[in-house]
């Protein structure tokens, strides 16, 4: 299963959903799998969503953020899919399909096609907060 930056913030953020997302995680086979932009793009949304609740510097946020993200992929032992030439194209296309820029249902954005073109890839389940994902062809 690869992880999208998504539920991993919602799971970490303690979102409503969280529980369920944790329960694929748990259900799903080994490994799992994450990119250096969706570990990005977590790292980012996390520290988005904590300095709502607290008046931290961003730098701190973010440094906090990096350190917890790192630590719970690290302990759910998450794979990191070096984005490929091969994933590269496979995101150009997902764009091409499924992207903001062509008015998409699915609407999805940069770190979005990537995400999707990992899981292509890689022949595995996506995991992802929202619909945004649930409008392509990704089961």
């Amino acid at each position: 299963m690869f992880l999208d930056a998504s539920a991993i913030v919602a799971i970490l953020a303690r979102e409503v959903d969280a529980g369920a997302l944790l329960e694929r995680i748990e259900a799903a086979p080994p490994p799992l799998y994450v990119s250096p932009l969706a570990r990005f793009e977590a790292v980012f949304g996390l520290a988005r969503a904590k300095a709502k609740a607290r008046a931290d510097r961003p730098d701190l946020q973010i440094a906090n953020a990096a350190a917890v993200v790192e630590a719970v992929l690290s302990a759910l032992g998450a794979v990191e899919v070096p984005i490929t030439d091969e994933i590269g194209a496979a995101a150009i296309e997902a764009g091409r399909r499924y992207g903001r820029a062509v008015g998409s249902a699915a609407d999805l954005n940069f770190g979005d096609c990537f995400a999707y073109a990992c899981a292509r890839q890689l022949g595995v389940p996506l995991l992802y907060k929202g619909q945004d994902f649930a409008q392509t062809d990704l089961r």
